[in-house]
């Protein structure tokens, strides 16, 4: 007699947000892990510096001159900063995200736009709180000469130096980033698979192209954002007294705009999509992956 098909994304309630914080936890630190070089170079484009050395035409120009000169250590400096963030943070996302989505009937049949806009929302306001400082410290470990070595050295300094402040700073910031961002992304990444995979049977090659579509769309939206962000993050690096004294999200838009125009929002356009499409991908294709193989019958 055949079995009955199981649906693998119908967890039972008592396990659901566990499961879906561990798998989120899983999937986080594989997104940022995987991709991080490509995002140090991101960091580097979108810094404003009078160094012609750390001026860079193009992705192939950075990875190129950065490996060169620095070494290819030099875009792996501050990983340890993400890998100890994203795990609590994306456990915190999914947990959030799976438990909104299924109080406002986001799993229900039919596109569900509200339901997932509002859980992309909530999800991404939660995980931020946790994850902010540890992308502050990534940053300041990421530019061009930086004088860290160690995730604990960067934040003692950047603490004693700047205060507690400095690491939420850009977090008004990050927020106007990431509730667009993750609104966008789940919203597109659930009408593709549903488009994709109607069937809801699992399908890695769904979750992947899903993933990939909305990452790309979610990043190019928001990178405008994403160039302020990383001014107020990097601030305390910069020997530049007007940077040095960007105070929020109004004083970063005069300094771009004054210095570059509406080019200097679309600095790091081109790594922010090529670290955004594959780490999308991989993201939702480890979470649904780890969601099933967790998941307790």
């Amino acid at each position: 007699m055949a079995q009955p098909e199981i649906d693998y994304e119908a967890l039972p309630p008592n396990a659901s947000l566990g499961v879906n914080m561990l798998a989120g936890a899983l999937a986080g630190i594989s997104e940022h892990a995987v991709m991080y070089p490509v995002d140090s170079i991101k960091t580097r484009m979108q810094v404003f510096t009078a160094s012609p050395v750390a001026v860079y035409s193009g992705v192939g120009n950075a990875l190129t001159r950065i490996s060169a000169t620095e070494g290819v250590r030099a875009l792996w400096r501050g990983v340890w900063s993400v890998v100890l963030g994203a795990g609590p943070a994306h456990a915190i996302h999914f947990g959030t995200l799976e438990t909104v989505n299924e109080l406002l009937g986001g799993n229900e049949a039919g596109n569900q736009w509200v339901a997932t806009s509002i859980a992309g929302a909530s999800a991404t306001t939660a995980a931020d709180a946790l994850m902010n400082p540890f992308d502050v410290v990534k940053q300041r470990m990421q530019v061009h000469k930086s004088e860290f070595r160690s995730v604990l050295d960067c934040a003692r300094t950047v603490y004693r130096t700047e205060g507690l402040g400095a690491f939420y700073v850009s977090y008004p910031t990050t927020l106007a980033i990431s509730i667009p961002f993750n609104a966008i992304q789940y919203t597109i990444y659930e009408h593709l698979k549903r488009m994709i995979n109607p069937t809801r049977e699992y399908s890695p090659s769904a979750h992947m192209i899903s993933g990939a579509g909305a990452g790309a769309v979610a990043a190019a939206v928001t990178t405008p954002l994403d160039v302020v962000k990383t001014m107020l993050q990097t601030r305390g690096t910069s020997h530049d007294p007007e940077i040095r004294n960007v105070r929020g999200i109004s004083d970063a838009f005069k300094v771009i705009w004054a210095r570059d125009g509406l080019k200097g929002f679309s600095r790091g356009l081109s790594p922010r999509v090529m670290t955004n499409v594959p780490s999308s991908a991989l993201c939702w294709l480890s979470y649904e992956f780890f969601k099933a193989a967790i998941r307790t019958d």
